[in-house]
């Protein structure tokens, strides 16, 4: 299932959703950049500013629990974190306001590389990606958003339908799949997709969405 847009329309343009999807494909772009001229200096860049959950259990190089939300691992790695961010992104800001909303990115993130790092303490293999950021925006649009739709592909046998599902069904069914495929890749020690963070991210999302519900004074629930 591919969510292409939500139907709740954001208060005001969302500033710091485009200032970090500006970012991390800017980002992108100089990694890719930097592979094409020398794929050596390209692994290196990835080892510089990717998160490595032995360095961080060592207390070395700290700062890259921030740095790798912002590099990622191809087109379609970055392609699919920036629909999930333009979708559900300007409504976490609009709930957050534009200064507490990098708050929620960065916190939710790190939260999600600390999981990571929590259960696989010994790992050397740089974890890259804003999945655990972005998973937190999705937990927090979970709780804040119940009755939103997502118009959402979906391929039903051999056709692709346009179906608009209930936001929770559709956030519900994605941590789902990603606690189902944490827990298959739990004894893995090779490269992959680093579902704990998506799922620490997630939770963290959850519980921000709690804290400031009953906060907001805005028809949050309104369709348009």
């Amino acid at each position: 299932m591919i969510p292409l847009r939500d139907d709740i329309r954001s208060e005001k343009r969302p500033f710091v959703t485009w200032g970090l999807m500006t970012a991390c494909v800017g980002a992108f772009i100089y990694q890719t950049l930097f592979d094409y001229q020398n794929p050596q200096s390209g692994d290196l860049l990835v080892r510089t500013y990717g998160m490595v959950p032995k360095d961080i259990v060592a207390g070395r190089h700290l700062w890259t629990l921030f740095t790798s939300m912002f590099l990622h691992g191809g087109f379609f790695h970055i392609a699919g974190n920036m629909l999930y961010l333009w979708i559900f992104g300007d409504n976490i800001e609009d709930a957050f306001g534009h200064l507490w909303f990098p708050v929620v990115y960065l916190f939710t993130g790190t939260v999600g590389s600390l999981l990571q790092i929590v259960l696989m303490p010994g790992s050397s293999i740089p974890t890259i990606g804003a999945s655990g950021a972005i998973s937190g925006i999705m937990g927090a649009y979970f709780v804040l958003f119940p009755r939103a739709r997502v118009l959402t592909l979906v391929p039903i046998f051999f056709f692709i339908r346009l179906i608009y599902l209930p936001a929770p069904l559709l956030l519900g069914f994605w941590i789902l799949i990603q606690v189902l495929n944490g827990c298959g890749s739990a004894s893995a020690s090779g490269g992959g997709v680093a579902y704990f963070a998506h799922i620490g991210g997630f939770a963290a999302g959850i519980i921000l969405g709690l804290v400031v519900r009953n906060r907001i004074r805005r028809p949050w629930y309104e369709i348009s």
